[in-house]
């Protein structure tokens, strides 16, 4: 079957910047997806997509004119309800074949033909054909409609069609459709289009405005040499990229790093031409923080850092290439200077009022409704944060992680994080040293909302770390308490995160402080919640355990034990795959669980005792004394943290510990024997179970 190219574009009005990457691979995955199911491209078949402000498109190789005949079998009914007691067809059976477009009545050969097979327990009659296969036409017209309905658009247009009456549904105004199976165009339609080769190049710097595409594989080349656009999304991207690292070297600098900045603009420009920029060097007193954030958020503008440091020169990403680039610099230069005023102006206004005078004001601003204000909830992360610094550095860090804590939300009333809310503790950070505090508290203020996301920075001081602790301790209480649990992908108050948090600060910085304290610290009393709570933060430790490259086995071994201080999880699991490489290890795991059992099943309390004059087999002699011998060492080991050596030497409990299973009857009749060795056992699983429930390694 003889094949060719395939190019489709839908040409448009100015798509939302954002979402323009999202949107391009998603058209042309249900594209390709749509004629692949109907047997028009097949695996060979090479999709590539393309993505301007202007334009969807897809081209795919080997697409078939029209997909082979396939052949179907359809279950009809019964044989003892389609054949009569001669054989003949029953009504019901000519009313089904007529439905499936066969007519038996005109054709007798057709019944005799049918194949009979069980069907369960009945003979079943079945009907072979052949189903003709989808023209390409047929096939584009239904891929067309799967991909424009499953856009992810983020708010739909209605608008009107050329005929005045018509009403359309899309993310833009549609212009134009292109559909070439190599030179020839497919004849389908969308919003209200017919599919041609003609497409709209750009706007200001097309050679001509319409650009008439010769063949699906000349598509892109034409683009660029006539219609002035690069029409692929990965393609412009990496233009803008290079010239933007070109640009900056060319001044001895580093254009920011910021991948969603740049797919935004690779969304904005379809004939990228990037520009150097500058401004006055006054505004540089600015915090950089507030003159990058409104460069890259209102501008759209790539800053220049020399050592990390802001310098008043940035690039911009212009959509046009004149002779002469004056006026397009210029322009830009004009366009940024109220910004950095209003962000001087801000910044200026803000150091007239304290941190500390600002707190009061705190008290008219609602947190939650059922939580109250700001205010109160900086009063109760000060109290928690205060008891934490009590724990971790005695009274003066105690005093220190309360100012803190007080202070950390007053930035919220200020002009600077009212116009930019992204920049909350960072400007806290810029007053509070302004207002002549320790850089202790003012580098707390701003790293209490650290760690933000996977991966970044914890606080840098123990001052920050008691007051980020303490914030997202309460958070969660807070909402816990409330009922606003997180569920399913929906998290408005990132709980999942604030647990992560606290996970990262309690393990990787090992401060010794129980959940369980935590949560009281935190007000927390409602046994319910709590252990809602704690289920919750568990359930994320594992999780996070996991994507460090731990075993399930080995993560469930140990969070399974529901530790309270997590500072020395990573040390358990050192632990505990350490003796997961032990040739006992198997064994003992498999006694452990079955000893878990046996205790689970006993009908009275089993307590964690023998009799010595009880012991009447040579087994749970032998086994006693081993435990009485081994017992103390892995206890000693574990009371010095070395968890490694508590489980090793349980592994000289393999010997005992199988003899025991082999020779003694734990349930035996006499009451006082089986209370007795269900003692032993007890003080064995007491022994085992220290670092980790090691039964989970039992397979």
């Amino acid at each position: 079957m003889t094949t060719k190219n395939l190019l489709v574009e839908l040409c448009v009005e100015e798509l939302p910047p954002k979402a323009l990457k999202k949107l391009g691979e998603s058209f042309a995955a249900t594209l390709a997806t749509s004629l692949k199911s109907q047997g028009l491209i097949d695996e060979i078949s090479v999709t590539k997509p393309y993505a301007s402000p202007r334009r969807l498109a897809l081209h795919v190789t080997n697409v078939a004119a029209k997909a082979a005949d396939k052949p179907v079998q359809q279950k009809l009914m019964p044989v003892a309800v389609a054949l009569d007691a001669n054989g003949n067809a029953t009504p019901a059976l000519l009313k089904k074949l007529a439905a499936l477009g066969v007519d038996a009545g005109a054709d007798a050969s057709v019944v005799p033909k049918l194949k009979r097979a069980m069907d369960g327990k009945a003979e079943t009659l079945f009907l072979d054909s052949v189903m003709p296969g989808a023209t390409l036409t047929e096939g584009l017209r239904a891929a067309l409609e799967a991909a424009l309905a499953g856009l992810p658009i983020p708010k739909v247009m209605s608008y009107q069609l050329a005929d005045g009456w018509s009403s359309v549904h899309f993310v833009r105004p549609a212009h134009k459709l292109v559909a070439l199976h190599g030179a020839d165009i497919v004849p389908v339609g969308a919003l209200g289009l017919t599919a041609g080769r003609e497409t709209l190049g750009h706007r200001f710097e097309a050679a001509s405005p319409v650009v008439t595409i010769k063949d699906a594989d000349s598509y892109a080349q034409q683009m660029e040499s006539e219609g002035a656009v690069i029409a692929g999304f990965a393609a412009r991207r990496a233009e803008i990229e290079k010239q933007l690292k070109a640009a900056a070297a060319k001044e001895g600098l580093q254009p920011i790093d910021d991948e969603a900045l740049l797919d935004e603009v690779t969304g904005l420009v379809e004939r990228p031409n990037v520009l150097t920029c500058q401004f006055e060097k006054e505004f540089l007193a600015v915090p950089q923080e507030c003159l990058i954030l409104t460069m890259k958020a209102n501008q759209k503008y790539f800053p220049l850092l020399k050592d990390g440091k802001l310098t008043n020169k940035f690039l911009v990403v212009s959509n046009i290439r004149p002779a002469d680039a004056s006026a397009v610099i210029g322009g830009n230069e004009r366009v940024v200077r109220p910004r950095l005023a209003d962000a001087k102006f801000f910044f200026d206004q803000d150091r007239k009022k304290s941190l500390a005078d600002r707190i009061p004001g705190l008290a008219k601003v609602v947190y939650h409704n059922k939580l109250g204000t700001q205010g109160e909830r900086a009063q109760r992360v000060a109290a928690i944060a205060s008891a934490i610094g009590q724990q971790l550095g005695g009274e003066a860090l105690a005093r220190q992680a309360d100012q803190a804590a007080l202070l950390s939300k007053a930035d919220l009333l200020t002009d600077m994080v009212g116009e930019f809310p992204e920049l909350q503790g960072i400007m806290g950070r810029y007053y509070a040293l302004h207002d002549g505090l320790p850089a202790e508290i003012a580098d707390a203020i701003e790293d209490h909302y650290k760690p933000r996301f996977a991966g970044d920075d914890l606080p840098k001081n123990p001052v920050g770390l008691c007051v980020a602790l303490a914030d997202k301790l309460e958070t969660l209480a807070g909402m816990f308490g409330i009922g606003q649990l997180p569920t399913g992908d929906k998290d408005p108050f990132a709980l999942r995160r604030h647990a992560l948090g606290v996970i990262r600060m309690l393990s990787e910085r090992d401060l010794p402080l129980d959940l369980s304290w935590l949560f009281q610290t935190a007000q927390l009393t409602d046994e319910k919640v709590v252990a809602q709570l704690a289920a919750f933060i568990y359930e994320r430790l594992a999780g996070s355990l996991r994507e460090q490259g731990y075993s399930a086995l080995e993560v469930d071994a140990v969070v399974s034990l529901r530790p309270q201080t997590l500072g020395d999880i990573p040390k358990r699991l050192a632990a505990v795959r350490a003796f997961a490489a032990l040739p006992e290890a198997t064994s003992l795991a498999a006694a452990n669980k079955r000893v878990g059992n046996i205790l689970k099943k006993s009908e009275v309390t089993v307590v964690a005792q023998v009799d010595a004059a009880l012991l009447k087999e040579p087994a749970e002699v032998a086994l006693h004394a081993a435990l009485a011998a081994i017992k103390p060492r892995a206890d000693a080991a574990f009371a010095a943290g070395d968890y490694t050596a508590s489980l090793q030497a349980l592994a000289a409990l393999k010997a005992p510990v199988d003899a025991f299973f082999d020779q003694v009857m734990v349930n035996a009749e006499d009451a006082a024997l089986r209370t007795n060795r269900l003692g032993l056992l007890a003080i064995l699983h007491q022994a085992m179970n220290q670092v980790a429930d090691l039964s989970k390694l039992s397979s």
